[in-house]
């Protein structure tokens, strides 16, 4: 029964998605979007000790473009650390 919610949750977010990329005028998939916004990353350092330090990975403008098209709030509150 459970394995049942989750697919159907599924596939009501799927099709959330497909539905706002599309008003949005993205060429991207729900699939795509995903693919990209993986790519973000949480990051947490600390060293001898000390206090960590965290924060995000850079937010490229293909990533910022999807997550505006999804309507999906900027991340901001926190330290975004470039990847080296």
């Amino acid at each position: 029964m459970r394995e049942h919610v989750i697919c159907f949750m599924a596939l009501i977010l799927y099709r959330v998605m497909r539905q706002r990329l599309k008003l949005a005028g993205s060429p991207l998939s729900p699939e795509a979007a995903l693919a990209s916004l993986r790519r973000i990353q949480r990051h947490s350092v600390s060293i001898d000790n000390g206090a960590p330090v965290s924060g995000i990975s850079s937010i490229n403008q293909d990533q910022a473009a999807t997550m505006a098209a999804l309507k999906v709030k900027k991340l901001s509150n926190e330290l975004q650390l470039p990847l080296l």
